[in-house]
C-alpha cells in the first residue's frame, strides 16, 4: 500500500522551513537564571559557530519589571521604582518559546552588541537598558514592560 502523504523526498521538495527567529521577535525564556522573562530577539544564528556549535541567539530582555507608580509618590520615587534592570545572553533555541510578537528594533542594536568580553558585554547592557527605558517612559509596547503572571 502506498502512503497518502507520499514519500519524505515529497514531501520536502516544496516546503522549506520558514526562519521565523528573525531580530526584534518576542520570547519567552524557559530555562535557566531568567525562566519565564520576556526577552527579545537581537541576533540569530541558525547553524551555529565554534564556540556555540548548535541554534542560538542573543536576547536582551528584563530580569527585574519597573514597579507601579502612583500620582501621590514624589519624583525621586517614581524614577526608582520605574527603573528597568534588562539582561543580555547567548541562548539556545530549545529554550526559548517565541511568540507571535515582535518589537522594531531596527537601527537601535545593530552593530552595537557585543558579548565577546566583560567591558564590552557592560558597555552593551547599558545600551540595552537606555533603550528599553526610552521605549517604556514613551509608553512604547506596553505589554513587553510588564510582568508575566503565570
Amino acid at each position: 500500500t502506498q502512503s497518502t502523504w507520499g514519500t519524505s523526498e515529497q514531501r520536502t521538495v516544496g516546503s522549506p522551513m520558514v526562519k521565523f527567529l528573525k531580530g526584534g521577535r518576542v520570547v519567552l525564556v524557559l530555562q535557566g537564571r531568567f525562566a519565564g522573562q520576556k526577552a527579545v530577539i537581537i541576533q540569530n544564528s541558525d547553524t551555529g559557530n565554534t564556540t556555540h556549535p548548535y541554534g542560538h541567539c542573543v536576547i536582551a530582555g528584563i530580569s527585574k519589571y519597573p514597579k507601579r507608580v502612583h500620582k501621590r509618590m514624589g519624583r525621586l520615587k517614581i524614577t526608582r521604582r520605574s527603573r528597568i534592570h534588562p539582561f543580555l545572553m547567548v541562548c539556545n533555541h530549545k529554550h526559548i518559546l517565541p511568540t507571535r510578537y515582535s518589537i522594531a528594533l531596527g537601527a537601535e542594536f545593530k552593530g552595537k552588541i557585543s558579548l565577546s568580553d566583560p567591558t564590552k558585554r557592560k558597555a552593551s547592557k547599558a545600551i540595552v537598558r537606555q533603550v528599553f527605558q526610552r521605549r517604556y517612559y514613551a509608553g512604547k509596547n506596553k505589554w513587553f514592560f510588564q510582568k508575566l503572571k503565570f
